[in-house]
């Protein structure tokens, strides 16, 4: 499982114009079932989104596809860690420690 840490690195008003295709690119991954769950930071400097079931690289890739990106406004930090425990309501995406 992957955080994928949004910062912006534009004016506010820059970002907020990339704001449509941005939020139907979300809409994408959101449906072939890769994002769990996104929102903004508080304060209002980026945002996180959780996304499961794919590699790091494909992580760094759906990442790089972001209008955010692709406009300039935003930067990626992308931190895989393994999702060991989970709400039931997330446990299909739980995960086992890789063995020693």
């Amino acid at each position: 499982m992957f955080i994928m840490e949004l910062t912006y690195t534009a004016p506010i008003e820059a970002v907020d114009a990339q704001m449509d295709a941005h939020i139907a690119w979300l809409d994408r991954y959101y449906a072939s079932g890769v994002f769990l769950a996104s929102g903004r930071k508080v304060p209002r400097e980026g945002g996180v989104i959780l996304a499961t079931g794919v590699s790091r690289s494909e992580a760094e890739e759906i990442a790089a596809e972001d209008p955010f990106v692709v406009a300039g406004v935003c930067a990626y930090r992308i931190t895989e860690f393994i999702a060991t425990k989970t709400s039931a309501e997330l446990a299909a995406v739980r995960e086992d420690l890789p063995a020693v």
